[in-house]
């Protein structure tokens, strides 16, 4: 082997193993992104079921007040 072909191969190996470093690290920093959006994006959807938890709850009471038979008198009375 000549000693050009030692120098061409050395150059090749050290630029190509730096291209796969930054690869890597582009890798790692895209995975990293990617978990914190997703545990944001975990946050917002506990915090719509929550909410939509109370406004179930919130229904039901009010369902249970319209339907009431006593409420129905109480509307005859006022429109009287």
């Amino acid at each position: 082997m000549s000693g050009t072909t030692m120098v061409v191969l050395i150059v090749l190996i050290s630029v190509g193993s730096g291209v796969i470093f930054d690869m890597y690290k582009k890798h790692l920093e895209f995975k990293s992104r990617t978990l914190k959006d997703n545990k944001e994006a975990n946050e917002q959807v506990a915090a719509v079921t929550t909410e939509l938890l109370e406004l179930k709850q919130r229904v039901q009471t009010l369902e249970a007040i319209v339907t009431d038979s006593s409420y129905s008198v109480k509307q005859e009375i006022n429109k009287l």
